[in-house]
């Protein structure tokens, strides 16, 4: 028996490691791809911060002209885990949300009040898919904001052979996701392969309640929501789904 990882590659890795340290068997499935998009180099553009929402968004430009220059300003991070990227990427000011853009919302107001009539913006380096308008907001909140799409990541069509075969061996014991949008991917990708009723009969263990709910409305039943935001409580969470004693 084994668990299921749908996350992207390379931070899927990691979390298979995790779980194997644990004791768990584990495949990977990751649903979406990485792909960076061009980052324009303007040595000119006076930005006085960075904002980023995904440690992906530094992996895209991270050997990009221009980065380098970034460096040298704070960066505000929405959770530790992209802080950890921003501060291993050569970052030394890292400010650190609490796990998800309205509270990197009100860090950046906090941190900055007084400071938005500052000459410069804040830079934000997104992806091409949002959740919410992070930088419409902060300009609502009177800050100068220009946001730069740093990479996309692509849904993957299919899921791997072997992930089939699990399934229809009844080989897998619970599925981890970890966005919206991967899980969808994931609901896709069953149907595709014609192994959704195996696939969602397993619980479902997700990051919190925003991805727990394409899950449920694809028919999944057995669902568990991450007690906060974070791989840790999405751990718990998985012991909870397999009936595991809390550690």
């Amino acid at each position: 028996m084994a668990l299921l990882v749908t996350r992207p590659q390379p931070d899927n890795d990691a979390t298979a490691a995790a779980l194997r340290a644990k004791g768990h068997d584990v495949l990977l499935a990751p649903m979406l791809r990485f792909e960076p998009l061009p980052f324009p180099d303007d040595p000119d553009a006076a930005y006085t911060s960075v904002i980023v929402t995904s440690a992906n968004a530094l992996r895209a430009i991270a050997d990009q002209p221009g980065f380098a220059r970034l460096l040298k300003l704070p960066l505000f991070a929405v959770g530790k885990h992209t802080a950890r990227a921003a501060r291993e990427a050569g970052f030394a000011d890292v400010i650190v949300a609490d796990g998800n853009a309205a509270k990197l919302r009100l860090k950046v107001a906090e941190s900055l009040r007084g400071k938005k009539n500052r000459p410069g913006a804040l830079l934000y380096l997104a992806g091409a898919d949002l959740s919410r308008d992070l930088a419409g907001e902060l300009r609502e909140d009177g800050f100068d904001v220009v946001m730069q799409t740093t990479y996309r990541m692509v849904p993957v069509p299919s899921l791997p052979a072997g992930v089939c075969d699990a399934f229809a061996a009844n080989g897998i014991d619970a599925v981890l996701h970890y966005s919206r949008r991967s899980a969808r991917a994931f609901i896709d990708a069953t149907r595709t392969s014609g192994i959704e009723i195996s696939a969602l009969a397993i619980p479902q263990c997700c990051l919190s309640e925003s991805v727990s709910d394409v899950v449920r409305e694809a028919g999944a039943t057995q669902v568990m929501v991450a007690r906060t935001p974070d791989e840790p409580a999405l751990f718990e969470a998985l012991d909870r789904a397999l009936g595991m004693p809390a550690r």
